[in-house]
């Protein structure tokens, strides 16, 4: 059970990981650093200067550069690393998988089905990855890419928590039912307000074609309703969040594990906030964008792990009673 709970929090931070790596290499303007996939330029290790590619290779690969027929060895390199961030995802899931089925296949047959959806989820992940490319970045396929990670994210934090269920003590909490239907407008709203930022992503990177980085200070007055939407709707986060932090405080102990993560998840949002502004109006600096979508991600995790700990009851009847009947099964 230890070697599953330990490859399943290595996995879940690796998620993580890719998503700030992912981040970056839109912030970057890397999207379209290999032109090709699943190989790099043609090359299973991409090259570091224009002298390694064929004499021609503008012409090979020009029409799927985005107009940047100039190799650049940075922008290349981000996405491939990238892509090998992925495949280390996929071998770690693929031994959380393995050690599900070691621990669990008689225990807990749900949690070798969650860890094998986990481990099928993350291959089509990577084939989605391939469609961003020959696609050339379509935004419909960027706004999948990302929901399928926030859905591999959830599956793998089910399963982990399934497997500390018979460990973890939650305090008491009043009003639990109140909460949780606050907890999924939550969930649902944030997961909208992501969804709504990859949009927004889109429209920056077609302004910043447009106006330049030299007008990068002005980009924000030229985003149009997409951003004003995103912009006014992160009111509505910050006080759903605020609202159900007051509610939980006045509902439950100051000391016990929901309290702890409520207390994370309020400082998250500070984060975001903050880097939010930073956006807005220090004209879009490169840190700021993949930490943004980073925290946000962060915040879902941390809301899904408040659900499964507001609802522990319910959402682990099942195993408790087998535990119950099986005292002997460590």
């Amino acid at each position: 059970m230890q070697v599953f709970r330990r490859l399943g929090v290595w996995t879940i931070g690796a998620v993580y990981v890719l998503i700030l790596v992912g981040g970056i290499v839109r912030a970057s303007g890397s999207g379209m650093g290999c032109p090709d996939w699943p190989k790099c330029f043609g090359s299973w290790v991409p090259p570091t200067e224009a002298s390694q590619l064929p004499p021609n290779y503008k012409e090979i690969f020009g029409s799927k550069l985005k107009g940047e027929v100039e190799f650049n060895a940075v922008k290349t390199w981000v996405e491939y690393v990238n892509r090998l961030v992925g495949v280390t995802i996929g071998l770690l899931i693929f031994a959380t998988f393995i050690s599900s089925l070691v621990a669990f296949r008689v225990k807990d047959r749900a949690i070798v089905w969650l860890s094998f959806l986990a481990f099928v989820l993350v291959g089509f992940e990577g084939w989605l990855g391939s469609i961003v490319v020959s696609t050339e970045l379509h935004p419909v396929i960027i706004t999948l890419h990302m929901l399928l990670s926030v859905v591999i994210v959830f599956i793998l934090l089910y399963a982990v928590a399934r497997s500390y269920t018979k460990l973890v003590i939650v305090e008491e909490v009043k009003d639990g039912g109140s909460l949780s239907f606050l907890l999924t407008a939550l969930i649902l709203v944030t997961t909208g307000q992501v969804l709504l930022g990859t949009q927004v992503r889109e429209t920056i990177d077609q302004v910043a074609i447009l106006m330049g980085a030299d007008m990068r200070s002005e980009w924000v007055s030229n985003l149009g309703g997409k951003f004003q939407m995103h912009r006014w709707f992160s009111i509505v986060v910050t006080v759903l969040h605020l609202l159900f932090y007051y509610r939980l405080k006045r509902n439950s102990s100051s000391k016990g594990i929901i309290n702890r993560f409520s207390v994370a998840l309020i400082a998250l949002l500070g984060v975001e906030m903050l880097s939010g502004l930073f956006l807005n109006y220090l004209g879009f600096p490169y840190f700021a964008q993949p930490v943004h979508l980073t925290v946000a991600i962060l915040m879902l995790g941390i809301q899904f792990i408040l659900y499964l700990l507001l609802n522990k009851e319910r959402v682990f009847r099942g195993v408790q009673e087998f535990y119950l009947r099986n005292e002997s099964i460590r």
